[in-house]
């Protein structure tokens, strides 16, 4: 049996090579305010799996995504040992463009604190008296730059966003910011939407993109997951404060009110984790999950 080895190692992704192609491993470490936890979380890597590929099914038609098969019968040997079971996907490679697209549709996290402080998110300035969790008039784009592992994204405006890829793609900067700005915000409308008619909101989310071999935008790395998404239960949801939720906000909540905790979870709040996943997949997706 052939051994690979990751080519790259995530906070929470390894991605491996294998020939023309990559697989995506997504494992159960769990990240917050940009450090790894000293815990894992089983069964998470599963879930988030499992979750970006109904995801990309759900959205082909607006655009192309780089997933090939989660199916283990189309990896090779070694990625169908336990270790990977359920949690990898086969993709295409891409050139990946350097942002993170951040699509926002409630006021809440660092764009409540950036509102509260100056009134705009990301240089985009919001009608005043807004309260915390308060739904958006309409969805705003706020991209950031990717952080390297240890390092922090870092906020910047549509204008900054242009200068960016400007600097990769001379001449195309403009063009490929206002693609990603569009297809960003049509992606969340067309998922939130579908996720409220299931019980749930996401308050905001994060989008990665690359270019195929023909130099077409193609949606990659992990789609609308409890890691990259803020989700909220419909039933429960009250703007004035913070909301409860189904994704690793609950972890970040956590950490903030014992700040010395060494970034180590007790297993209670480890278990009330997966739970609040995995009833964010079954919720969406309509189907049981067992991890």
């Amino acid at each position: 049996m052939q051994e690979f080895t990751p080519i790259k190692s995530g906070k929470v992704r390894e991605i491996y090579e294998i020939g023309d192609s990559l697989i995506i491993t997504a494992t159960d470490r769990i990240s917050a305010f940009d450090h790894i936890l000293k815990n894992t979380v089983r069964g998470k890597g599963e879930i988030l799996t499992r979750m970006s590929a109904f995801w990309f099914d759900y959205t082909k038609d607006l655009l192309p995504n780089h997933m090939l098969s989660i199916d283990p019968a189309d990896l090779p040997e070694f990625f169908r040992k336990p270790a990977f079971r359920g949690n990898s996907m086969k993709v295409k490679k891409l050139a990946m463009l350097p942002l993170e697209c951040i699509v926002r549709g409630y006021i809440t996290g660092s764009g409540w604190e950036s509102y509260r402080k100056t009134g705009c998110v990301c240089g985009i300035a919001l009608e005043e008296g807004l309260k915390e969790s308060q739904k958006l008039s309409g969805p705003i784009y706020t991209p950031s730059t990717k952080a390297d592992l240890g390092d922090h994204d870092e906020n910047i405006t549509y204008e900054n966003s242009v200068r960016v890829l400007e600097k990769q793609f001379p001449g195309r900067g403009e063009e490929y910011a206002a693609a990603l700005r569009d297809k960003s915000l049509a992606l969340y409308s067309r998922c939130a939407g579908y996720a409220l008619s299931r019980g749930i909101i996401i308050a905001d989310t994060k989008f990665g993109f690359g270019l195929d071999e023909n130099g077409q935008i193609t949606l990659a790395d992990e789609v609308l997951t409890p890691d990259s998404s803020r989700f909220w239960p419909l039933e429960e949801y009250r703007e004035g404060s913070g909301q409860p939720s189904f994704d690793k906000q609950y972890v970040r909540d956590w950490l903030k009110a014992h700040p010395d905790s060494d970034y180590l979870l007790p297993d209670d709040v480890i278990e009330k984790t997966i739970q609040r996943y995995r009833e964010a997949y079954e919720r969406l997706t309509g189907e049981s999950i067992s991890v």
